[in-house]
């Protein structure tokens, strides 16, 4: 189901996944549609209730990551009071409201394992983002210690790119951008210590940070989701191979397989397909988060 249009709110931006509207000044509402993105294309077909595990699953990790750094949500605004009664119970589960702040210009990349884009990296180049590793690793190895490997944030239809640290400096100055790694890759540690004790394995993930008009620094966006990370069972970890994941992997997989150039139009996807990458993703949110 597309996402209805809030009439009474300003959709000031559309991304590949999610709308965002202004509440006021201070504050806006975060929409996590059903929207499906794949090597940075909108794909036709949306994936049922997507929205509401991503909005869910980020809300979990805000809460638990607060001692880590502080997060965008807000108590201050009721959805009731922005949202008509016939419209709420599509937006109530895949709807944040957020303290309205600046988004750095960077994605914090975090890769502890080797595999995908890193993986092809590291055969081609013994380094990953330019960090070298050791010789003869194997796929999905994990590292010694997670690395840090940020990324530019593309627009809708663009590629995200890959960047030195020392640019995030030139972008952020020294001390924001050594916050940020440091807070990236303590946040991924955490969730890494938590996934295993359900039995998934955080391969690798991406986060976003924000400042306020005081510079304090906030974590945004969305928290280790199957958007946003690579999940593996530890039941099905094995080296030199790509195990299976519970995020959108399988998805890339099979559009792997299509004569597709990856680029828009994105390709339409079997019932199969969408049915069973719903799966996946309600799966992930249940073991780790323990609730139905």
């Amino acid at each position: 189901m597309e996402a209805p249009i809030l009439q009474n709110l300003e959709l000031i931006a559309q991304g590949k996944v999610r709308d965002i509207y202004a509440v006021d000044e201070d504050h806006l509402l975060i929409v996590t549609t059903d929207r499906m993105s794949a090597f940075d294309v909108v794909l036709p077909n949306p994936i049922p209730e997507k929205g509401e595990v991503l909005t869910q699953l980020s809300k979990f990790w805000f809460n638990k990551t607060e001692h880590i750094a502080i997060n965008h949500l807000t108590d201050d605004i009721n959805l009731e009071d922005i949202v008509s009664q016939d419209q709420l119970s599509y937006y109530q589960n895949r709807s944040m409201i957020v303290k309205r702040l600046n988004p750095l210009p960077i994605e914090a990349v975090v890769r502890g394992y080797l595999i995908g884009s890193g993986w092809k990296d590291y055969q081609q180049t013994g380094s990953v983002c330019g960090i070298r590793l050791e010789q003869n690793l194997s796929m999905a190895a994990q590292l010694p210690e997670p690395i840090y490997t940020p990324a530019t944030k593309a627009e809708v239809g663009d590629h995200d790119e890959n960047i030195s640290y020392q640019k995030t400096i030139d972008l952020l100055g020294k001390e924001l951008a050594e916050t940020v790694r440091d807070k990236a890759i303590e946040i991924y540690n955490y969730g890494v210590s938590h996934a295993k004790e359900r039995g998934i394995i955080i391969a690798d993930t991406k986060f976003e940070f924000g400042q306020d008009q005081d510079n304090n620094l906030y974590l945004i966006d969305e928290v280790l989701t199957p958007d946003s990370s690579r999940f593996w069972a530890v039941e099905n970890y094995a080296l030199g191979t790509s195990p299976p994941s519970f995020d959108k992997q399988y998805l890339r997989d099979y559009l792997e397989t299509l004569d597709w150039d990856k680029t828009a139009p994105g390709p339409e996807l079997p019932k199969e397909i969408i049915n069973n990458t719903a799966k996946k993703y309600k799966s992930a949110y249940n073991i780790i988060t323990g609730f139905k």
